[in-house]
């Protein structure tokens, strides 16, 4: 079985679009990805730009080469009990950048679950806390250690499937809103408004995105 997939966004600044097709192969995922930089000057002149090819075992590991970074980045994944509570984590590692990530997260029930980062080096450490309440809201608060700031994220999923979702980055004082609905069979659409309260004129931002999912 083969599935692709592709990302366009827009805002008034400029667009982007993104690609991938996946092949199947025996319960092994083999997988291409571009981006708008492979297609500078349109199809025609297709370059390596943005080029990332894959091997991933679902829920086991997945190994990428970055193309024009000449990079391999090896990811896996593993997951074990603590006081019967499951944990989850996965171990990144990238050979050319020399960056490794451990992320975990830990069950506590149906409705809350602790995440976190680790970057192994000083303060690179995230926390993230999610409550889900009512089955459609979820809350989650994040503290970063490296600078001292905190996320909000809010969402909410309606009775037509969308999802609302607000959230607030400390950091950068950035406010925004996602909304994100079904566009047809195969395709979703989502639109972004955002605020820098840093900024002393406070412009609004509108970012619209489109995804389109194929099975073949």
């Amino acid at each position: 079985m083969m599935k692709a997939s592709f990302r366009g966004s827009y805002d008034a600044d400029n667009s982007d679009a993104t690609g991938s097709v996946v092949v199947n192969a025996g319960g092994i995922n083999l997988r291409a990805s571009i981006t708008g930089d492979s297609l500078i000057n349109g199809p025609s002149s297709l370059n390596l730009n943005g080029l990332t090819l894959s091997v991933e075992n679902p829920g086991s590991f997945t190994v990428d080469y970055n193309v024009p970074k000449k990079d391999v980045r090896f990811q896996f994944m593993n997951n074990m009990m603590i006081n019967r509570k499951p944990l989850n984590f996965t171990y990144t590692h990238s050979v050319a950048e020399n960056k490794t990530l451990l992320d975990g997260t830990l069950l506590l029930d149906s409705n809350n679950k602790v995440s976190a980062s680790y970057g192994f080096k000083p303060r690179d450490c995230k926390v993230k806390y999610s409550y889900v309440y009512g089955c459609s809201t979820t809350v989650e608060p994040r503290y970063d250690f490296a600078d001292n700031s905190w996320d909000l994220v809010v969402s909410r999923r309606l009775p037509d499937d969308s999802v609302v979702r607000g959230s607030y980055k400390s950091s950068t004082k950035d406010l925004g809103v996602d909304y994100r609905t079904k566009s047809f069979a195969n395709g979703s659409f989502k639109v972004s408004p955002s605020v820098n309260l840093a900024d002393e004129k406070k412009i609004p931002k509108l970012t619209a995105e489109s995804i389109w999912d194929f099975e073949m």
